[in-house]
């Protein structure tokens, strides 16, 4: 935004002219004869938006059933939606929100390369429910995008995107690109879905949280200190916190109990027991002998997904990790790179994680264009 002298005739009399630019839709300015490339800053507002926000304690509310961070779930565009510019969609862990982006998005949108490439989006999602839930939410909120900005599906931004998920983030973004099994349905019921009986609202519900396939158009996930084997600190106190306060407020979970009550032989005695005991919920979910759990860590993403790993290390934490996930369970067979960097859970906060995404950013992007340029 600048002020500049008036032109033509009778110019002297007017006042100056306030112009207003967009430097990502418009990079020059030309005034007469001169030429001007626009400084850009496209992340100031973000950034001072941020000192606003009460997403972070929302987040924790929301984790044990707070409904304020419910109302506000959904995919969140930091730009203007650009059909030619590929998304990167961040998925944030449970009791987290995008503010554990605020380092990397602020990075991304400062480099005017990466900038130039990619938009951003992020995800808010109550991390309240079970695993496959939270999937299929998740997923939800993209289709319901994609329906909102490309009805037609005709985008090039459908192809190529990329997930980025921090803790059970990562292991969410795993599974949008992976194919269901039987194994993970055998895991919490010994009858075929067709023979049960219930609303038929709740077992569509149910289908859909337990059959999926692969999320078409993405090509590339960075895992950032994802538990993809569980976290034995959900075994804690505060796992049994969350399963006595959240489970009330989880609607797909009211779903299945009330199919649980109307089909209790069709029910695996490890899930009944759990059942009996507890409740199941995000926590509880991430417990690394949890029996559904158990079987969707044998899910990968569908070949054609190229996937990059970074976890955390902090010294003298045993079993080696980052203090809330185990090394062994953040490293994931398979991975293109990974990097293990010093750092707590917070690891996208971590400077030299941030450079590691840009560097994998920046590979795909050349690698993306090459691609798109040999398609008729």
């Amino acid at each position: 935004m600048w002020l500049e002298a008036p032109s033509g005739a009778g110019a002297h009399d007017d006042a100056p002219v306030l112009v207003l630019q967009n430097p990502v839709l418009q990079p020059e300015h030309v005034a007469g004869t001169n030429r001007y490339e626009l400084a850009e800053d496209v992340s100031a507002p973000y950034a001072q938006l941020l000192e606003q926000t009460r997403l972070r304690r929302l987040a924790w509310w929301g984790m044990i059933g707070g409904a304020e961070v419910g109302k506000r779930s959904g995919l969140f565009l930091l730009d203007d939606y650009d059909p030619n510019k590929t998304p990167i969609i961040m998925i944030h862990g449970v009791a987290g929100s995008p503010l554990i982006w605020a380092r990397l998005s602020n990075a991304i949108m400062g480099d005017p390369e990466l900038h130039r490439r990619y938009q951003i989006w992020h995800i808010v999602y109550q991390s309240n429910a079970p695993l496959l839930v939270e999937r299929y939410r998740v997923q939800h909120y993209i289709d319901e995008a994609w329906r909102v900005l490309d009805p037609d599906g005709r985008a090039p931004a459908r192809q190529g995107v990329v997930l980025i998920g921090h803790s059970m983030g990562g292991v969410i973004a795993r599974l949008l690109c992976a194919q269901s099994t039987p194994e993970v349905w055998s895991a919490a019921f010994t009858a075929p879905m067709d023979s049960l009986h219930a609303d038929a609202s709740d077992l569509t519900t149910l289908k859909n949280v337990f059959q999926f396939t692969p999320y078409p158009g993405v090509d590339e996930i960075i895992f950032m200190a994802a538990p993809q084997r569980g976290s034995p600190a959900a075994e804690g106190l505060l796992g049994r916190l969350v399963g006595l306060l959240a489970w009330r407020h989880i609607e797909e979970m009211a779903g299945l109990m009330r199919i649980v009550v109307q089909n209790p032989k069709s029910i695996q005695p490890a899930i009944q027991s759990i059942l009996q005991t507890g409740h199941i919920t995000s926590i509880t979910s991430l417990r690394p002998d949890e029996p559904v759990t158990l079987a969707d860590e044998k899910l990968m993403p569908a070949a054609g997904v190229r996937y990059d790993t970074i976890a955390g290390v902090l010294p003298g934490v045993k079993p080696p990790g980052d203090g809330y996930v185990p090394l062994s369970s953040a490293l994931l067979p398979g991975s293109t790179t990974t990097l293990i960097v010093r750092s707590d859970h917070k690891v996208p906060n971590r400077p030299d994680a941030i450079a590691d995404v840009l560097k994998i950013l920046r590979e795909h992007g050349n690698a993306h264009d090459v691609v798109s340029s040999t398609v008729p």
